[in-house]
C-alpha cells in the first residue's frame, strides 16, 4: 500500500492533476490487476449476504416504495430488481436494490476513521454491470475495486467528526468500481468520481434524533448518483477538481478544514485490491456496535436468574458506540417505546434489553412495537446507560487487527450490590469471533431470511448462480437475483402513488 498526503491546496498552487486524490483513486480502478482467489471467494460471499437481506426486507414499505419506483423505469438491456421480473434502468435498479440491502441493517461493516457499509456498492455495480452485458470477472473485478476505494477512504477520513454523512465515500468507490468494471481510463474514472464525491455529501442528520426510512434511502442514491456520474463522464462531461484538496473543496468547508492533513492508503501499481477481507457482516440486523453487546447480552443472561433484582447496567464501550447509538448521544428518541425501527436500531439501551430478556436478536420480532412497549422492557431499558472507557476507543481505531475491537464491558449492578461484570470485544460472527462467518454461515443466513419468501427452488436457483458469479458469462449476470411469487409480493403494503407510474 502507498499511503498519500491529503490535504487543501490554493488555487494558485502548482497542484497537477496526477497528484489530485481522484486521479490516485481512478488509477488504482484503471489498474487491472487480477483478484486473489480469496477476496474472490469473499465478493461471492457479500453477493449472498447481500441477497438474503433483500429477501428480508421484500415487503417492506421503504423497499416497497423504491421497488416501484424502479418498476416504473423499464429498459432493455437493463438490470434486474430483487423480487420481480424483467429489467430497469441500471440507475433505478441500483436505487430500489440498494434500498433493499440497507434496509434492516443486516449485511457488511467496516469501521475505522469513519464508518461504513462496504456491501452498498454492490448493487449500483451489479446492475451496471447487467446492463452492459458484462461478464462474472469484470463483476468480480469492479467489485473488488468498489470495496477497496470505499475502505482505504475510511481507513483514513472521518466524516462523521463533521457530521458528514458516510455515503460521501460511497459515492466516489463504486464509481469507481463502475470504471473498474468497464475497464474504463483514469480521466473518465476521475471526472466520475469528482461527481459522485461532489453530489453524495450530506450531513448525519439522517442518523440522528428521529431516524426515518432514508437511512436506507441514503447509501442507495448514493450508488444511483454514481451510476449517473459514470454515465456523463463518459459522455464527456468533467467534475469540480480538485474535488477533495481545492479551496472550495470538501476538505476546506466540510470537512476537517484548510489546515488538516489525511494520510490515505491505496493499492500502489500492480497490487491486488484485498481490502474487503478487512470487512465484516452482521449475523444481527442492527448496528454493528450492537453486534457485541447483543453476544455479551445473551452470555450473561445465565447468570441472572431474575432481571427484575437489575439496578442498573452500564456499558462501557468506544467513543463511537457511547455518542452515537448510546446516552452520550443525548437522544431523548433511543429510549422511546413508539421510536421507529431504525431508531430503536440505534439504540444500543434498547438492544441490550431486549438481548438480556430474550436470550436472542430477531430482525422482526425484537423491532415490533409491542415488543417495544413489553412494560417489563422499557423499566430495564431505562436502568441503562453507557460511558465511554479511553481503552475501548482506542481499540476501535487500532491498526492492529489482533487488537481492534467493537464491544464493551458490562457492569451489571443488582439492588442488592452485587455486581456482575463481563466484556466481549467482537462479536461471534466476527473473523476472530467464537462462530466465525464462512460460505456456510452466508448460505445458511440467505435460506433463514429468504425462508417464506423465496421458494426453495429459486433458493437453490440463486445460490448456485451466485457461487458460480466468477465463472459467469458475459450476459449471464441477471442470475444474480430472485423473483417472489405474486402472493409474496402481495403481502407489501399498498403505498400512495408518486410522480413515477
Amino acid at each position: 500500500m502507498k499511503t498519500h498526503l491529503v490535504r487543501t491546496r490554493r488555487s494558485a498552487e502548482d497542484f497537477p492533476r496526477s497528484e489530485h486524490l481522484a486521479w490516485k483513486v481512478a488509477e488504482v480502478a484503471a489498474d487491472a490487476v487480477p483478484v486473489p482467489e480469496d477476496t474472490t471467494d469473499m465478493i461471492v460471499n457479500r453477493i449472498i449476504d447481500n441477497a438474503s437481506v433483500a429477501a428480508a426486507s421484500l415487503v417492506r414499505r421503504p423497499v416497497t416504495s423504491a421497488r416501484t419506483q424502479a418498476q416504473a423505469h423499464p429498459y432493455s438491456p437493463g438490470a434486474t430488481v430483487f423480487g420481480v421480473p424483467g429489467t430497469f434502468s441500471p440507475e433505478w435498479a441500483a436505487w430500489a436494490n440498494g434500498v433493499a440491502v440497507r434496509e434492516l441493517d443486516f449485511h457488511d461493516t467496516f469501521l475505522a476513521a469513519e464508518y461504513s457499509h462496504p456491501g452498498d456498492n454492490i448493487p449500483p455495480i451489479l446492475a451496471v454491470a447487467q446492463h452492459s452485458g458484462c461478464s462474472g470477472r469484470d463483476l468480480i473485478r469492479g467489485l473488488a475495486t468498489g470495496y477497496e476505494i470505499q475502505i482505504d477512504l475510511v481507513r483514513a477520513i472521518s466524516l462523521h467528526e463533521h457530521k458528514i454523512d458516510h455515503v460521501a465515500h460511497l459515492g466516489p468507490s463504486a464509481a469507481a468500481g463502475i470504471g473498474t468494471l468497464l475497464g474504463l481510463d483514469t480521466e473518465t474514472i476521475y471526472q466520475a468520481v469528482g461527481q459522485a464525491l461532489h453530489t453524495t455529501t450530506a450531513t448525519r442528520q439522517s442518523r440522528k434524533g428521529a431516524i426515518s426510512s432514508w437511512k436506507a434511502y441514503a447509501p442507495a442514491l448514493a450508488g444511483k448518483v454514481a451510476v449517473e456520474a459514470v454515465d456523463r463522464a463518459l459522455r464527456g462531461e468533467g467534475a469540480p477538481s480538485p474535488i477533495w484538496e481545492g479551496e472550495d473543496g470538501v476538505i476546506a468547508w466540510l470537512l476537517g478544514g484548510p489546515d488538516a492533513e489525511y494520510q490515505v492508503p491505496l493499492p500502489g501499481p500492480g497490487e491486488a485490491k484485498r481490502a474487503i477481507l478487512d470487512s465484516y457482516t452482521k449475523e444481527h440486523s442492527a448496528e454493528y456496535q450492537s453486534q457485541a453487546p447483543i453476544d455479551l447480552a445473551r452470555r450473561m443472561r445465565s447468570r441472572i436468574d431474575d432481571l427484575d433484582r437489575i439496578e442498573t447496567i452500564v456499558l462501557h464501550t468506544s467513543h463511537h458506540t457511547h455518542y452515537v447509538i448510546g446516552t452520550g448521544s443525548n437522544d431523548p428518541q433511543k429510549f422511546d417505546p413508539t421510536a421507529s425501527r431504525e431508531t430503536l436500531d440505534h439504540s444500543v439501551m434498547y438492544i441490550f434489553a431486549v438481548a438480556l430478556e430474550d436470550g436472542e436478536w430477531h430482525h422482526e420480532r425484537s423491532y415490533a412495537p409491542e415488543r417495544a412497549q413489553r412494560p417489563a422492557t422499557i423499566e430495564l431499558w431505562n436502568k441503562i446507560s453507557t460511558a465511554e472507557d479511553p481503552e475501548w476507543t482506542r481499540r476501535y481505531h487500532s491498526t492492529d487487527p489482533d487488537e481492534k475491537a467493537f464491544g464493551a464491558r458490562a457492569e451489571i449492578t443488582l439492588k442488592d450490590g452485587t455486581v456482575i461484570v463481563d466484556e466481549l470485544a467482537v462479536a461471534d460472527a466476527h473473523p476472530l469471533g467464537a462462530r466465525p462467518f464462512a460460505r456456510e454461515q452466508y448460505i445458511d443466513k440467505f435460506r433463514t431470511l429468504a425462508d417464506g419468501i423465496v421458494s426453495p427452488d429459486e433458493q437453490d436457483r440463486f445460490l448456485t448462480a451466485a457461487q458460480n458469479a466468477p465463472t459467469l458469462a458475459a450476459g449471464e449476470l441477471d442470475r444474480l437475483t430472485f423473483t417472489v411469487g405474486g402472493d409474496v409480493l402481495a403481502r407489501a403494503p399498498k403505498t400512495p402513488k408518486g410522480i413515477f407510474r
